[in-house]
């Protein structure tokens, strides 16, 4: 009699998912990265891969390390793992923070020519921060 209405998913719907499941692997593996170097490498050679990182405090350069590698942790293993899925969606926008952070800091240092990168990591951590909120994962 009753007929019960299920949600039909599109296939706009799953390449969506499949677009914003890649940019969470890319923001994994990209935070997980950075925060590999900040906290493994000595300065003086990250200094050399990176100019900014010898002109601040080394414990500061290793907090940002840790900082990286939560956002990179965020933003895949709760979708991942089911587990409080929501917090990939808080994860990515800390991400957006962090990203727009170090813009300010490059261009305060004239260093332009590295924001690109950063707007990459923005656009994919923006495209995560809506993606999963239009396309939330289910906990377990």
């Amino acid at each position: 009699m009753f007929q019960q209405t299920l949600p039909i998913k599109t296939s706009s719907h799953r390449a969506l998912n499949i677009v914003v499941w890649t940019a969470q692997a890319l923001l994994f593996a990209s935070f997980v990265w950075a925060a590999w170097m900040k906290i493994t490498t000595p300065i003086p050679q990250l200094a050399a891969m990176w100019s900014w990182t010898g002109d601040l405090p080394s414990p500061l350069v290793r907090i940002l390390g840790v900082v990286d590698l939560a956002g990179g942790l965020g933003v895949l293993l709760p979708s991942l793992t089911r587990i409080r899925p929501s917090l990939t969606v808080l994860a990515a926008a800390g991400c957006i923070l962090l990203q727009v952070c170090a813009m300010i800091f490059h261009i305060a240092r004239g260093e332009i020519s590295v924001t690109p990168v950063n707007g990459v990591f923005l656009s994919l951590a923006v495209l995560v921060f809506w993606g999963r909120r239009k396309i939330p994962i289910a906990s377990r």
